[in-house]
C-alpha cells in the first residue's frame, strides 16, 4: 500500500445477492404447508445469530495512519476513521493534511527498519484502512511502538514543512531571537530554527482526537505513548552554528535549532520498546499501575502495554500474525534474526543465488566513479512453513 512493505491481505468473506430471471433479489418463501409460525421463529433465529456473530467479532477501526497511503488525493470526506475534530482540522490545513500523508510513509519506513529483523516486522496490508490490520486489536508493546513513532513522524513532518516554508500558518520559530550563550560562549539566534512546538501542538490536537473522543483504557494507553512520541522528537533537537570572522575563526557565531534526523527517534523509541512496561489501569481510571509490582513505576518518558504479544510464529488471522513462513533468516547469527529464532524451531530452506554487485571502483577525471559488475553465489535461508497446514488457516 505505502510501496514499503508486502503484508498479506486477510481474505473476507463477502456476501453476493443472488437474483432471478427477473432481476429481483431471491425471495424466501414458505413451504407448502409450512406455518407463518415456523417462519417468524425460523427469522426471529437468524437474526439473533447474526446479531451475535456482530457482538462476539472483534472491530478493526480505521486509522488516520490511511493518510499515506491517499498521497496528493488527501480528501478530507474520503478518509476513513476520522472523527468529527480531525475531519474539522483536516478541511482548515489541507497543506498540513499533505505533511502528514507524506510524514506517514516516513514513519512506516521507520518501523520497518527497526524490526525489519524480528519475527514482528511492522507488515502493512496493502489497500486496508486499518494500515496495521488485527494487529494493533491488542494493546501490546508493539501497539505501543506505533503509537509512539506515528505520533513522532506527525510532528516532525509538520515541523519540517513549516521551516521550509510549505505550510501557510507556520515558518520557522518566531521565540528563536536576539542573542544567548552556550559552552562555547555567546551567540546570535539567526537561520531558521525549526517550530517544534508547533509541530507538536498540531501533532497533540490532530492524533489524539480520536482517543480523547472514547476515553477508556486502551484510549488512555494510547494517549500516553502518542505523548512519548511527540516528546522523543523535541528531545533530539540540536544547535547548529555558522562562523563569521576572519579567517574563519568563530569570533562571532550565528546559531539555529534544527531537528536531528528521524532515525535518531527511531532508535530511541525501539530501545523504549524494549524497556515498555506492562500495566493496569488505576480505580479511577485516571491513570496507571505496573502489573508486576517488582517493577519500578511507570514514568512519563515509558513506553506502555496492557497485555503480552503473540509469539508471531504462524499465520493467525485473528491476532493478526502474518507468520514467519519465507522470511530470509541469518544462519549463523543467535539473535532475533537468526534462523532459529525466526522461524521458531521448524527449520529453513537453502536457496543459492546469483548476485550481481558493483566492485573494482575507481575515479575517473572528472567527475565520474566507474566500477565493473561483480557476480558472485550466495546461499539464502528462509523459514520453512509449518508441517501441519491447518496452522495456516488459524482464525
Amino acid at each position: 500500500m505505502f510501496g514499503l512493505s508486502r503484508g498479506q491481505s486477510f481474505h473476507r468473506l463477502q456476501s453476493k445477492p443472488s437474483s432471478s430471471a427477473g432481476g429481483e433479489g431471491l425471495r424466501h418463501l414458505p413451504r407448502p404447508g409450512a406455518s407463518s409460525t415456523d417462519s417468524n421463529t425460523t427469522s426471529r433465529l437468524y437474526f439473533a445469530f447474526v446479531l451475535l456473530l456482530l457482538t462476539l467479532t472483534p472491530r478493526v477501526d480505521s486509522s488516520w495512519w490511511y493518510i499515506g497511503a491517499l498521497g496528493a488525493r488527501v480528501i478530507c470526506d474520503n478518509i476513513p476513521g476520522l472523527v468529527n475534530k480531525q475531519r474539522q482540522l483536516c478541511q482548515k490545513h489541507p497543506d498540513i493534511m499533505q505533511s502528514i500523508g507524506e510524514g506517514a510513509k516516513e514513519w512506516i519506513r521507520e518501523c520497518q527498519h527497526q524490526f525489519r529483523h524480528h519475527r514482528w516486522n511492522c507488515s502493512t496490508l496493502d489497500r486496508d484502512h486499518t494500515v496495521f490490520g488485527r494487529v494493533m486489536l491488542r494493546s501490546s508493546r508493539e501497539a505501543a511502538f506505533v503509537y509512539a513513532i506515528s505520533s513522532a513522524g506527525v510532528v516532525y513532518a509538520i515541523t519540517r514543512a513549516c521551516s521550509q516554508g510549505e505550510l501557510k500558518t507556520c515558518n520557522c520559530d518566531p521565540q528563536r531571537r536576539g542573542r544567548n550563550r552556550d559552552n562555547s560562549g555567546d551567540y546570535d539566534w539567526g537561520g531558521c530554527s525549526d517550530n517544534i512546538n508547533y509541530g507538536i501542538k498540531f501533532a497533540k490536537a490532530f492524533v489524539d482526537a480520536k482517543e480523547k473522543k472514547v476515553r477508556d483504557a486502551r484510549a488512555l494507553m494510547n494517549l500516553h505513548n502518542n505523548r512519548c512520541g511527540r516528546m522523543a522528537v523535541k528531545r533530539f533537537m540540536k544547535l547548529e552554528c555558522k562562523c563569521h570572522g576572519v579567517s574563519g575563526s568563530c569570533t562571532l557565531r550565528t546559531c539555529w535549532l534544527a531537528m536531528s534526523d528521524f532515525r535518531k527517534t527511531g532508535d530511541y523509541l525501539r530501545r523504549k520498546y524494549n524497556g515498555a512496561i506492562q500495566v493496569t489501569t488505576n480505580q479511577d481510571g485516571t491513570g496507571f499501575m505496573v502489573a508486576n509490582k517488582n517493577f519500578r513505576k511507570v514514568n512519563k518518558n515509558d513506553l506502555v502495554y496492557f497485555e503480552n504479544s503473540p509469539d508471531y510464529c504462524l499465520m493467525d488471522k485473528a491476532a493478526g500474525s502474518l507468520g514467519t513462513a519465507g522470511r530470509v533468516c541469518n544462519k549463523s547469527s543467535r539473535g532475533t534474526d537468526g534462523c532459529e529464532v525466526m522461524c521458531c524451531g521448524r527449520g529453513y530452506d537453502t536457496t543459492r543465488v546469483k548476485r550481481i554487485t558493483k566492485c573494482e571502483c575507481k575515479f575517473k577525471w572528472c567527475c565520474a566513479v566507474e566500477c565493473k559488475d561483480c557476480e558472485d553465489t550466495v546461499d539464502v535461508h528462509t523459514c520453512k512453513s509449518p508441517k501441519r497446514a491447518e496452522w495456516a488457516d488459524q482464525t
